[in-house]
């Protein structure tokens, strides 16, 4: 019968320390026992006993921390509160910190027992309220608090004043008019040389805190808060000063000066790596290096910097230390790249470092500090490390990113005294390559590319080299399941996948350098080649497949430049290539066609019969590969196919009709439509880069209309099934523009047939056999030469076409060797100017390493095109750039005010918040210009508008004169001639009436016409305070219609 009880009793007495061991005992039944826990302690926080209601209490505590909602014992936690232990009453003060918020029912109930303990006369229960007012603050309670919190500022403990301090700027940030009352208060404090230090540091930081919003008010704190830089003794307090001086330097550009010398001592002396950043982090963000610089005390600055943050990497192990230092190169490199890049050999060992933050931050600041002469150097090691580090377990996961999954072996017991004791560093050996995340070989490769391709090939000494660099990228760019836009750049736009950007620039560089563009071309055709025969062998996703779509185009604009023409034509026909994506694969059907002109359209080799086997051969390669695409689910792919598709269809009946050589017969030429019309379909003017705003610059047509519908009856036309709409005559006109071709009116015969009979040709070394040639093959030449050259203005043409223009040396020809001179037998030597660009074409670019040429190798880069004489857009015309622009300084705007402080506390109405107070809370001079200025213009307004108001009024009051009959053009005042007052009646003070003038009595006015226009005449213009004298004096004043009647005459 007694265990029952004691039970019981066990159960109620179970304390905080109980409740933690109950814990470690239950592993995998914990829920369970936290479930049977929280009945418990309901149990108990309901009872009468308020030491047990306490130590419930506490344990809801603790159980509110693993995520048990304890909202439902506010009130509870209220009546711990009013204990009058203080054990008790601590306790009940944290559980309003931990469960109390703005929202809580009986927050209102609280405000009396926290005024009242704000009042106590013991120390450690006015503490209590001081601590937990910031987590529980509304904007109610902070003006309910705040007369009970200012006389704490002058308290006679310190800790007392400092609580309060820190208390109240938790309550400015809710409500900002606590700084109006309280900032006196601690100004004075602030300025107290006496004031305990801890009261000061609590001081500056509150100040530090506000600054950062509205600088300019704490301006007039920079002498003080100099002092207690200089002679403060304390780091944290110093580290604040620095931050709100960089913040007030862009205001008071003097302070430059004034705190370079305090700087540079605490930089050189201190012994904290902690002052020491932030030193140097200050100098940087309150632009104190762009301010001295051109100085001697700006380059003594910089260099020490740059100096200490060297140390900062080499000496301390600190991985902390080193990513900050690395931060503090980033921001420097912008001002001071000279003295950077003197430490780039420490910033370049950080790139293979084996946290992953810090190789990034590395790899950024490597890009700013890139040139010409460490470009070769830095992409090297980028490569190395590509080369050589393994990948990571996943695509996106920074495996042993601090070296932390094997650094310490823990050894302790869960229910140990101090496990941390226990805790011992793991035995490592030779350390491998850290391994890369997929995302950090992608940003590696992104990076190389920029620093290359910067500023148009700046930095590119050597094109050669670097056509290398691309084709290794493409074999070391990893894999991605799918393809396409993979990620959102910085401006948020879609970045398109990397191997793709990689084709991209070889693209640019064999459109942008001629000198390299066989190389190129070269390089295209070896990664064609190569996925080939990788797709061959297997199905699985392959590297490098973005760069596949620039490549094809390479090729085929190209392609007499291509080394292997047949393998790359077969690599184009390849039947999986159908699985390529709808834009790679439209980029193939467009080279196939060219490269298969450059196969069989050569004039130089005689059209027999293994030729035409060959060619027929290769079409029907073609159209079997192109019949299979007709079908595609890509518009784009299955048009091109169709069209090519036909057209090799009509090179096929052409090769299998056209007749061929057999013998000794004369050399016959190719098909027509293999030799001439198929790469005529390609040839024409070079295509150039242009610049990416030229599309913005060019002017719409006149008339262009395109909301116009191209045929205004269609919908009659698809209406009517089957109806043939087109006429006989149309119909034959359609037929004789598609498929019969134009005869020139010009050329009704053979050019063969309009030559003269020529001369036998003159024996020449240039000519084998016996000297004898062909007449036709001499005729054909000529025709060939002269349809050639017959647009060239420097060329001097024969019969029929001269120039009009005799040049000496065209006298000296014709008088020596006749009018018909014979070109043919000029003799012509080869001279090998340029065996480097000969060789090109002949030998494997491997075979090209011009690294140990003595003498460098010179590149003509291609600028962009733009168009000349139109500097800015045209009217009505939207600058795509400036909207970009503006999306994104509106996504920024948004990104700003969405952000939030670090408390949860909207503080945007300190931003706006000025403090009252006169002497020295006086702005700047500056700053009272400024104000001034805006003044004068907002009274400026407003006097504009008092008088258009006025102009209103007196045009209302015209129209209602208007209305009662007065004229519109008002009333004439005839002026007449003074005359002299008549004598006055002896015995009458009263004047004599002027003839014409009708008596009045006294007191009220005279109603002649003339006396009383000329006192309305007076009256007009006349200022009130005039006006009120006169009615004062007891003159009389017209009425207001009277005097608006006589302004308008």
């Amino acid at each position: 019968m007694l265990t029952p009880w004691t039970d019981l009793i066990d159960r109620f007495e179970k304390s905080l320390y109980d409740l933690i061991r109950g814990l470690r005992n239950h592993k995998g039944n914990e829920k369970e026992y936290i479930q049977n826990s929280l009945k418990e302690c309901r149990a108990e926080i309901r009872g009468q006993d308020m030491d047990l209601k306490a130590t419930a209490l506490l344990k809801l505590v603790y159980l509110e921390m693993f995520g048990h909602d304890m909202s439902w014992a506010s009130f509870h936690v209220l009546e711990v509160m009013s204990s009058p232990k203080y054990l008790q009453k601590r306790v009940g003060y944290l559980g309003a910190v931990q469960s109390f918020g703005p929202k809580t029912d009986v927050l209102m109930l609280a405000t009396n027992l926290l005024k009242k303990d704000l009042t106590s006369p013991v120390l450690t229960t006015m503490a209590l309220p001081l601590v937990t007012i910031p987590h529980l603050i509304t904007p109610s309670l902070a003006l309910s608090l705040l007369p009970d919190l200012l006389p704490r500022l002058t308290h006679s403990q310190p800790v007392i004043r400092k609580k309060t301090i820190v208390t109240l700027y938790r309550l400015a940030l809710v409500y900002p008019e606590t700084l109006r009352a309280a900032w006196p208060k601690i100004k004075e404090r602030l300025m107290d040389e006496q004031e305990d230090l801890t009261v000061t540091v609590a001081i500056v930081n509150v100040i530090c805190e506000l600054g950062w919003r509205r600088p300019q008010d704490f301006l007039a704190l920079a002498p003080r808060l100099f002092d207690l830089l200089v002679d403060g003794g304390n780091n944290w307090m110093a580290i604040k000063i620095i931050k709100l001086f960089a913040t007030l330097t862009p205001l008071e550009p003097r302070l430059v000066r004034k705190l370079l010398p305090p700087l540079t001592s605490i930089i050189q002396t201190t012994p904290a790596m902690s002052l020491l950043y932030e030193c140097i982090n200050g100098i940087i963000q309150g632009g104190i290096l762009q301010g001295a610089e051109g100085t001697s005390e700006g380059e003594d600055i910089a260099s020490l910097c740059v100096g200490k943050l060297r140390g900062m990497i080499v000496t301390e192990g600190d991985r902390n230390l080193k990513y900050v230092a690395l931060l503090a190169f980033e921001k420097i490199v912008a001002s001071h790249p000279h003295l950077v890049s003197l430490h780039q050999d420490v910033i370049i060992a950080c790139v293979d470092d084996a946290d992953i933050s810090i190789r990034l931050r590395a790899l950024d600041l490597v890009v700013g500090m890139v040139d010409r002469d460490n470009l070769v150097a830095v992409v090297g090691r980028l490569m190395r490390q590509l080369r050589t580090a393994p990948p990571s377990a996943g695509p996106d996961t920074l495996t042993d990113d601090l070296g932390l999954d094997s650094g310490v072996e823990a050894a302790a017991d869960s229910d140990g005294e101090d496990p941390e004791e226990s805790l011992k560093p793991a035995d490592r050996g030779a350390e491998p390559p850290p391994p890369l995340p997929v995302d950090y070989r992608i940003g590696v490769i992104r990076r190389i590319l920029d620093m290359c391709s910067r500023d148009t090939y700046a930095n590119v000494l050597d094109f050669h080299w670097y056509l290398d660099v691309l084709v290794q990228l493409v074999r070391l760019t990893p894999a991605r399941s799918g393809g396409g836009v993979v990620s959102l750049g910085g401006n948020g736009w879609p970045e398109p996948e990397v191997s793709l950007t990689i084709g991209l620039e070889l693209q640019n560089v064999a459109v942008r350098v001629k000198q390299v563009r066989g190389m190129a071309t070269r390089a295209a055709e070896g990664l064609l080649v190569g996925n080939a025969a990788e797709r061959a062998s297997s199905s699985t996703n392959r590297t490098g497949a973005g760069a596949l779509g620039p490549a094809a185009w390479t090729v085929g604009e190209y392609a007499s430049l291509l080394a292997y023409p047949d393998d790359t034509l077969t690599a184009l026909l390849h039947p999986r290539n159908t699985s390529l994506p709808a834009e790679t694969l439209a980029t193939y059907l467009q080279a196939i066609p060219k490269v298969f002109a450059a196969l069989v359209g050569r004039t130089d080799v005689d059209w027999d019969a293994e030729r035409q086997t060959m060619t027929s051969l290769l079409i029907a390669r073609v159209v079997h590969h192109l019949e299979n695409l007709t079908s595609h689910p890509s518009l784009e792919v299955q048009e091109r196919a169709v069209e090519f598709l036909e057209l090799m269809r009509l090179a096929a009946e052409a090769v299998s009709a056209h007749s061929v050589s057999v013998g000794g017969e004369a050399r016959r030429d190719a098909p027509m439509i293999v030799a001439q019309i198929i790469p005529s379909l390609f040839q024409g003017l070079e295509l150039n880069p242009v610049a990416p705003g030229a599309q913005r610059k060019v002017p719409l047509p006149d008339g262009l209309d395109l909301e116009a519908p191209i045929n205004a009856n269609l919908q009659d036309v698809l209406q009517v099934p089957g109806l043939d709409v087109v006429e006989d005559g149309e119909h034959d006109e359609f037929q004789r523009f598609y498929y019969e071709r134009p005869i020139d009116s010009k050329r009704t015969e053979p050019a063969v047939n309009r030559l003269k009979e020529s001369k036998p040709p003159s024996p020449s070394y240039q000519q084998p056999g016996d000297g004898q040639v062909d007449a036709e093959v001499v005729a054909r030449r000529r025709a060939e030469r002269r349809e050639r050259n017959k647009d060239d203005p420097f060329y001097i043409g024969g019969e029929g076409n001269d120039s009009g223009v005799s040049s000496p040396l065209h006298n000296i020809l014709r008088t020596s060797n006749g009018a018909d001179v014979d070109l043919d037998s000029i003799p012509i030597m080869k001279l090998d100017l340029d065996p480097t660009a000969a060789d090109m074409l002949a030998r494997p670019a491997a075979a090209q390493d011009r690294r140990g040429e003595t003498e460098r190798e010179r590149f003509d880069i291609t600028m962009d095109e733009n168009l000349s004489g139109i500097d800015g857009l045209l009217p009505g015309r939207p600058d795509p750039q400036a909207s970009v622009s503006d999306s994104d300084g509106a996504a920024s705007r948004s990104a700003a005010k969405e952000k939030r402080s670090i408390l949860q506390v909207d503080s945007s109405g300190l931003g706006g918040f000025s403090f009252e107070g006169a002497g020295a809370d006086r702005l700047p001079a500056a700053l009272d210009i400024r104000r001034q200025e805006e003044d004068e213009q907002e009274m400026a307004r407003a006097i504009k508008e008092v008088e258009r108001l006025r102009l209103e009024m007196q045009r209302a009051a015209e129209r209602i004169q208007a209305a009662q009959g007065v004229p519109p053009e008002g009333t004439v005042v005839k002026r007449k001639k003074k005359k002299k007052p008549p004598a006055k009646l002896v015995g009458h003070d009263e004047p004599s009436a002027v003839p014409g003038a009708a008596t009045a009595e006294p007191g009220q006015a005279v109603t002649n016409e003339l006396v009383v226009t000329r006192r309305k005449k007076k009256a007009v213009g006349k200022s009130p305070k005039k006006m009120k004298k006169k009615v004062r004096e007891g003159e009389h004043i017209p009425a207001t219609d009277d005097i608006a009647g006589t302004e308008t005459s």
